[in-house]
């Protein structure tokens, strides 16, 4: 058994650990009884190496302090400290009031996003104008600019039709895109025929967007993309770019089914899907049914719910955890149902009315019981047709208010069905189609938005709506760009003419992005300390707060957020750090408000301690402005000291050259932030005397030594940076570090260095250590610079706050150097030491509070955990209390699906089911062979719809290789109050001695173990994240809660004047011959081969 004993730091020690004699004296007989077991315990194991403790002390104090003096030395530490109390006299520390920060970043958001409203309703006015203007000419020609073909040649050199030259230019303010910003270009999904009359004459109509596009963006400049959805299917995107096809040759974004469009076309809504797998639906109905009802689902948005019911001789429930009710059509639900949707199976014989009265039951349930959306309703039958007796379903559960909507969806080209389809549609206020191929599900499944609409339309109820944040992931394919998140201002576009009032029709949607990058520079980070961050995933859409604040577990913080309230609230939180490999202890207060007139709330999270003060200090502008221009001094380039974003001939400034010109008048124009600019004063007065310091240091090296330090650096609370290298810049270890490159290094605006929220969390006058790879710490490359940084901290009238942190980068060379030369030493005053790191009996590390090897004599063991290379020892120091181990937890994580091998180990045993899988994939390769080959529709461009469906589809299944899952990790944390510990573990037929020692003034610990002793029987304690699996019943329940939510403010769901018996008719489409043989096959070949 392990056996150990921490050790206060009082306790004296001669060379070989043994108790002094007096204490001897009084334990005498207990430690004689002791020393009789122990000989007998180890008759059997060999004896240990004996670890002298007194010199392991002297090892730690020696390293230690030659570590201290180098850091102190070269970063300046104590110098700084000293400006700052020297100018502690002229200091104020301003306690942070919270809720009136909120308050005032709240007023400014509210008038930034109302000019996003104002622009938006210019173009729908202008839009609705052009349309009531327009004669509808079914043999227009017109030529535009298709986002596709502009500035693309013939062969001859000739530009294409549709594709005359377009100016683009790169433009900071679009992320760097290359965009027109006096014209806008037209965008059409391939499936939609870009000279179709309906397109011409909708894109014709939209031109008299052009103006409003440049007016709106001329007047507030800080308008990123404005653009108009046609329902019709054609996206004008201002300013105007060229879009690329996929690797497929396919542009498959279609505006109707974004988000923003969804739901500023319709009110919320509830929707049952049912869905026919009777045996008549074998084959390519089956197929057609699957994509239509994909289709409808990515219809769906965050305010909808839904729930799907496949239906034959039974009624079940697609995903049986769902029975019996309607869940939120968020993305993880939809990729869920699309999922269960593909494994569909077809047999027996299709009741529908069982089906139809589960539907109508659910949702009278959820009516009743104030639950789901609370507007609309509605069934979606997916069927190849109804034999029996429907009506009385309808008579007792929706006639004669006819409050569910029931759209009917005919699948193949029978027509036998299609009187009794129409008539389900019609007289529930519905809307009937028939879908015979892949390609015209998409526009078939659209006719339902455009009946929801209705009573909008009629009405004309322009409902502002602002979509949830979400990640831009699809928009701009066109040019690679990093991913951001953003809300959208959508409002929808009605035709007014009389004449078609009872039709209700929309026109389409206008809408502006406003990214949550503009929205966070209102709220300046100076002002408050970093709450947690947010981890954009692959499929991210939306994180509701608890899965950041996890804390919550009441969520008493989330509940008063969704209502709206202003308030505070207090919670202990852990913080992850570095990739998640460390972690922060914090006590956060939050405080938070409403945004007028939108739908969000807003949080601000203080840290208590230093994150809830500001620094104030005076200085002249004179002696600031000296001090500013030193070359080595930065700011941060993300945080807004002066707006430079509106005015294009503020663009090319930088913050600092911005502030310079502030402060010299020379630039009246200029809005800066005062506040923030007499920070940035002062700190640059108080660290100008370290800029002499450093250079000083640089001087007085020999260009013969290697001094090891590669830099000295420190960052202050008001984003000011200051550098000096004491090597060549082609010497320096890590290049990267302070650049952009670097993120986690610099001050950007979601979040401080880490160097320096590392080293404000260590006590006063504290150094943190902390290994670094040239690339990254997940490089397999051997680390090359190691970073030490301590905070600067002032106190005034009792507060105690933050001002700068100041460090260096040194070479892991020079450290190693230093700690092999301090574990020479010994206490004796002659003769050799009895022991040292050398001896071949004794492995030494050096390693930090969170469990990192910083040296080791095996340089692939630097930056591993101490857990991965000796699992015996960090057991044994996890159960002696030397280091805890904390669990986080990770509700934002990916995980990898589990592969499903089990079919082809089948096929090689089976020969039968190998032939079959040859044949199968045979029939695949001939199925889009005929899709390339031939029209699956009326015309060429339905046939490249069914063939960007087939690619997708298939495609789709070999990327979706992650799904949204719960993960844990074990964080491990030294406790500080254990400077020093040793123990025995016991390991087979050896027992191994162990000693460790705290490094004074760091976050470092020496430990000093037994080499000769393998405890490899042990296994490995990794940081690895492994993913929460729920039992069935428990993840069910975690799948069917709802939490609460803000509902949109209004519901439009009837009219009196909607024309009920606009309800759809006959599809007129027409197949090729050859892929009319296609269903023939799939009755003749069997089932499991074909789906």
């Amino acid at each position: 058994m392990p056996r150990g004993s921490i050790l206060p730091s009082s306790h004296k020690w001669d060379h070989y650990g043994q108790w002094p004699t007096a204490w001897t004296s009084l334990r005498k007989v207990p430690i004689i009884l002791w020393l009789l077991l122990l000989d007998t315990s180890l008759t059997t194991a060999r004896a240990q190496t004996k670890i002298p403790l007194e010199t392991v002390k002297l090892w730690a104090d020696t390293f230690g302090r030659n570590l201290y003096n180098t850091v102190t030395r070269y970063s300046g530490s104590l110098l700084l400290q000293k400006k700052y109390k020297d100018a502690e006299s002229s200091l104020k520390i301003q306690e942070v009031d919270g809720l009136e920060l909120v308050k005032k970043f709240s007023e400014d958001m509210e008038t930034m996003l109302r000019r996003k409203v104002e622009a938006v309703k210019s173009l729908v006015e202008a839009a609705e104008e052009a349309d009531l203007n327009h004669e509808f000419n079914a043999s227009l020609v017109f030529n535009y600019y298709n986002s596709v073909l502009i500035n693309e040649k013939d062969e001859k050199g000739n530009y294409v039709e549709l594709g005359a030259e377009f100016l683009l230019e790169a433009d900071a303010h679009f992320s760097n895109q290359r965009v027109n910003v006096s014209m806008s270009s037209v965008q059409l999904p391939t499936n939609v025929y870009n000279k179709d009359p309906d397109i011409l004459n909708g894109v014709y109509m939209s031109e008299a967007l052009n103006p409003v596009f440049v007016e709106n963006f001329q007047r507030d400049p800080t308008l990123t993309w404005q653009y108009f959805g046609s329902s019709t299917g054609f996206f004008r995107i201002y300013p105007g770019i060229k879009w690329k096809p996929d690797e497929n040759g396919v542009i498959a974004f279609d505006c109707r089914n974004r988000g923003w469009y969804i739901q500023a076309a319709t009110s919320p809504k509830d929707i049952v899907i049912l869905v026919d797998v009777s045996g008549s639906m074998k084959g390519l109905r089956m197929a057609i049914a699957k994509h239509t009802i994909t289709t409808i689902l990515d219809t769906l948005g965050e305010n909808d719910f839904v729930n799907i019911i496949a239906y034959n001789d039974y009624v079940h429930y697609i995903e049986p955890c769902f029975k019996g009710i309607l869940v939120q059509a968020d993305r993880d639900n939809r990729e869920h149902f699309k999922q269960l949707v593909d494994e569909l199976m077809v047999k027996g014989v299709g009741v529908v009315s069982q089906a139809l009265i589960e539907a109508f039951e659910i949702l009278n349930q959820f009516q009743e019981s104030r639950q789901g959306s609370l507007c609309n309703q509605a069934i979606m039958l997916i069927t190849d047709g109804a034999v029996e007796d429907y009506e009385p379903v309808f008579e007792k559960y929706n006639w004669p208010d006819r409050k569910v909507r029931v759209f009917t969806y005919l699948i193949g080209r029978e027509v036998t069905f299609a009187d009794r389809m129409k008539w389900i549609a019609c007289n529930n206020k519905g809307y009937y189609t028939q879908i015979s191929t892949l390609a015209d599900a998409q526009e078939n499944v659209m006719e339902y938005l455009h009946v929801l609409s209705r009573p909008m339309v009629i009405n004309h109820d322009h409902d502002i709506i602002w979509t949830e944040a979400y990640m831009d992931s699809r928009l701009f394919t066109s040019e690679a760009q990093s991913l951001m998140l953003l809300t959208t201002v959508a409002m929808p576009v009605f035709s007014k003419k009389n004449e078609t009032r009872s039709h209700g029709i929309l026109l389409g949607v206008v809408g502006s992005d406003v990214t949550l990058r503009e929205l966070m520079k209102l709220a300046p980070r100076y002002k408050y300390r970093d709450g947690k961050k947010l981890k954009p995933k692959p499929n991210y859409n939306s994180v509701d707060l608890s899965e950041v604040e996890w804390e919550d577990q009441a969520e008493t913080l989330r509940t008063a957020m969704i209502n709206g309230e202003t308030g505070s609230h207090s919670m202990d939180v852990k913080v992850p750090l570095d990739k998640g490999k460390r972690v922060l202890f914090l006590t956060n207060d939050y405080f938070f408000t409403d945004i007028s007139d939108t739908p969000f709330s807003l949080g601000v999270v203080l840290t208590r301690g230093h994150g809830e003060y500001i620094l104030l200090g005076n200085t002249s502008v004179e002696e600031g402005l000296h001090d500013l221009l030193h070359p080595d001094l930065t700011l941060a380039s993300d945080w807004i000291y002066c707006i430079t974003d509106i005015d294009p001939e503020h663009r090319k400034l930088s913050q600092l050259e911005a502030v310079v010109r502030f402060l010299t008048g020379m630039d009246p124009g200029l809005e800066c932030d005062e506040e923030l600019v007499r920070e940035v004063l002062f700190d640059a007065v108080v660290t100008a005397p370290m800029e002499a310091y450093w250079t000083a240091l640089a001087l007085n090296i020999s260009e013969a030594s290697e001094p090891g330090v590669d830099m000295a650096f420190l960052g202050t609370r008001a984003g000011l940076l200051r550098q000096s290298l004491f090597v060549g810049s082609e010497k320096v270890s890590d290049r990267k570090f302070l650049t952009p490159e670097d993120e986690a290094s610099i001050f950007t605006m979601d979040h401080f260095p880490l160097w320096y929220r590392q080293a404000s969390e260590q006590p006063p006058g504290s150094f943190v250590f902390d290994l670094r790879w040239e690339e990254g710490p997940d490089s397999p490359g051997k680390p090359v610079a190691v970073r030490a940084s301590t905070a600067v901290t002032v106190t005034v009238d009792g507060k105690a706050a933050t001002a700068a942190a100041v460090g260096i980068q040194m070479q892991v060379d020079h450290l190693q150097r230093q700690f092999w030369e301090a574990m020479k030493q010994c206490s004796t005053v002659e003769g050799p030491c009895p022991k040292s790191c050398e001896d071949s009996d004794l492995d030494c590390f050096i390693i930090d509070n969170n469990g990192f090897i910083l040296i080791s004599e095996r340089s692939q063991e630097m930056g591993r955990l101490l857990g991965e290379v000796d699992g015996a020892l960090m057991m044994q120091l996890l159960s002696m209390g030397v280091f805890s181990r904390v669990t986080m937890y990770d509700y934002q994580a990916m995980c990898k699906l589990p592969d499903h091998h089990h079919s082809v180990a089948q096929a090689l045993i089976n020969p039968l089911s190998a032939s079959l899988m040859v044949v199968k994939w045979l029939l695949h390769e001939f199925l889009l062979f005929l899709l390339q080959w031939s029209a699956w529709g009326s015309w060429h461009d339905k046939g490249s719809e069914a063939k960007a469906v087939f690619h997708h589809s298939h495609k789709h299944k070999k990327q979706d290789l992650l799904h949204p899952c719960d993960t844990e990790y074990p964080v491990f944390v030294h406790q500080t109050a254990i400077q020093e510990a040793n123990g025995i573990i016991e390991c087979g037929g050896c027992q191994k001695a162990f000693v460790m020692q705290q490094i004074r003034s760091s976050n470092l610990l020496l430990l000093v173990t037994d080499r000769t002793c393998d405890c490899s029987t042990y296994s490995p304690i990794l940081q690895e994240a492994t993913e929460v699996k729920y039992n069935a019943s428990v993840k069910c329940d975690r799948m069917r809660s709802q939490k609460p939510r803000r509902r949109p403010g209004s519901c439009h769901a009837f009219h009196p004047e909607e024309n009920a018996q606009d309800c759809g008719g006959a599809s007129d489409s027409a197949a090729s011959p050859t892929l009319l043989l296609l269903p023939v096959w799939a009755w003749l070949l069997p089932h499991q081969l074909l789906w």
